[in-house]
């Protein structure tokens, strides 16, 4: 066989065979993402949840609620596959660290790891406290109260998709169980302190996520960026903002991902994540300084640098999200079973692990079949991303949860991670304008941007901005209002 040239086509096929198989995935993702396709797709994981737990529940007492449940179960699951995950993915994408069809795969792989591996915590009979159960009164009525919950989150979730809205899936949840439980029994039955402290964290989880983003790339402009000789800066900052992020995701992995595992109180947390961290940016010094040779002093070379630490930090993400809010999500569908079957909806409950299965498989196929669409609103249609901007927002993820554990705050991890987005996006703007004044006064007849202009190339797209800000604050009403009116429903129907 004669040897291929380098400029032969078909050498550079055989070089770039692995790289292909992640294009062919993408591919295959545009492909099924079509509207009937996908949707079919959707329809068909929908009805052999159904089918199987069926096969396995079939001469249970109440199997009808259970088949019913696991179908609803299997539906919001797509949802959080379609629409949750792309917070964490979307970043990575967008800076170009990753290929659309490389984060769908690491997704898959680390977001059912998480809810197979570390997702089997034990929950209280109704998420997150927020209704009191022996206010139910009978366990007819909490199963008809949980489905209801099930159905109105999977459905506003799934209407955020549509139109392009990252929301969060523990909210939308959270909503369903107090229309319904208000629904069921009444204003009185709400917690309503546990109520106020979730409506505060809608505020507080995207600014606070926002601050830290804009912190860390405000420190990586000002002692990298912006810098005469940006090689040598990052050969000294790079190991070290490094080990700050492995730190921080072996502490946030401690005390969130593994919680079902072992049990990690916040100071040993911190004492792993401070030993990790070191270690690793003792590690990071020599590959850092191997990795930047050759380089060129200009901004572009120091993407390089930033973009495996990004690729881990999605895939950790993914991991501690599996672990965390699809627990959360498949409750009510754990709460339902027992219900259902034994009759007792007042003690606590663990999740099977079929549901855990549930859960796992219907977030891969919905980020495999939707959540495009959502990476790419995420990672790049709010403000334009870069490696450094990414890893500011990936590493403000991680540290929020730990900063709220801290504080006792329930806080979301959607609203975080966009506000990260955001507070990167606006950090930039602002940083334009000072940088625009500046020059202005350092060279008075300098010709600048009319102010008509600068307010057309803002950073952050404020229709997304408005749109997102808006589904954020009706997450929890319209969820609410969505399942009151199917617990009635069913009620009649059923009751």
């Amino acid at each position: 066989m004669a040897n291929l040239d380098e400029g032969d086509p078909r050498h550079l096929d055989t070089l770039d065979r692995d790289l292909a198989r992640y294009s062919n995935l993408e591919l295959a993702t545009n492909y099924v993402s079509r509207p009937l396709i996908g949707t079919g797709i959707a329809f068909l994981f929908v009805v052999i949840a159904g089918l199987a737990a069926a096969l396995f529940f079939g001469q249970a007492n109440n199997s009808f609620i259970v088949i019913m449940a696991a179908c609803l179960g299997a539906y919001m699951a797509l949802n959080i596959g379609a629409n949750d995950v792309a917070n964490n993915m979307g970043p990575a994408v967008g800076a170009n660290a990753l290929t659309m069809g490389g984060a769908i795969a690491i997704a898959v792989v680390f977001e059912s790891a998480g809810a197979l591996i570390a997702g089997g915590d034990v929950v209280s009979t109704i998420a997150k406290g927020i209704i009191a159960p022996e206010s139910m009164g009978t366990a007819t009525t909490f199963v008809w109260a949980m489905m209801s919950a099930l159905l109105a989150a999977a459905f506003w979730v799934n209407l955020a998709t549509w139109v392009e809205a990252p929301v969060s899936t523990t909210h939308s949840v959270v909503g369903g169980v107090m229309g319904a439980g208000i629904a069921a029994a009444g204003f009185a039955a709400v917690n309503w302190p546990t109520m106020g402290a979730i409506a505060a964290s809608w505020v507080i989880s995207p600014l606070l996520g926002g601050l830290i983003a804009a912190g860390f790339l405000w420190l990586i402009k000002s002692r990298i960026i912006y810098q005469d000789d940006k090689i040598a800066a990052a050969r000294k900052w790079v190991p070290m903002l490094v080990g700050i992020m492995g730190g921080t995701f072996a502490s946030y992995l401690a005390l969130k991902g593994l919680k079902s595992l072992m049990k990690i109180d916040l100071s040993t947390a911190l004492l792993i994540g401070a030993v990790i961290g070191l270690i690793i940016w003792v590690v990071m010094i020599p590959v850092i300084r191997k990795q930047s040779e050759g380089l060129e002093n200009r901004n572009k070379s120091l993407k390089v640098l930033f973009g495996i630490p990004l690729v881990v930090s999605a895939a950790l993400l993914s991991f501690a999200h599996g672990a965390n809010d699809v627990a959360n999500a498949v409750g009510p569908l754990a709460a339902i079973v027992q219900a259902a079957q034994s009759g007792d909806f007042l003690t606590t409950f663990t999740i099977p692990l079929w549901v855990m299965f549930i859960g796992a498989l219907g977030i891969s196929f919905g980020l495999f079949l939707f959540g495009p669409k959502l990476i790419r609103v995420v990672g790049s249609q709010i403000t334009k991303l870069n490696p450094m901007r990414a890893y500011c927002v990936a590493l403000s993820a991680a540290i929020t949860v730990i900063v709220a554990s801290w504080l006792g705050l329930p806080v979301s991890s959607t609203h975080i991670a966009v506000g990260g987005v955001f507070g990167v996006g606006f950090f930039r703007e602002w940083d334009a304008e000072r940088r625009i004044k500046k020059a202005r006064m350092t060279i008075p007849n300098r010709v600048m941007y009319a102010p008509e202009e600068r307010q057309r190339r803002k950073l952050v797209r404020r229709s997304h901005f408005m749109t997102i800000i808006a589904a954020w604050i009706i997450t929890v009403p319209a969820a609410a209002i969505l399942s009151a009116c199917f617990f009635l429903a069913l009620n009649t129907l059923w009751g």
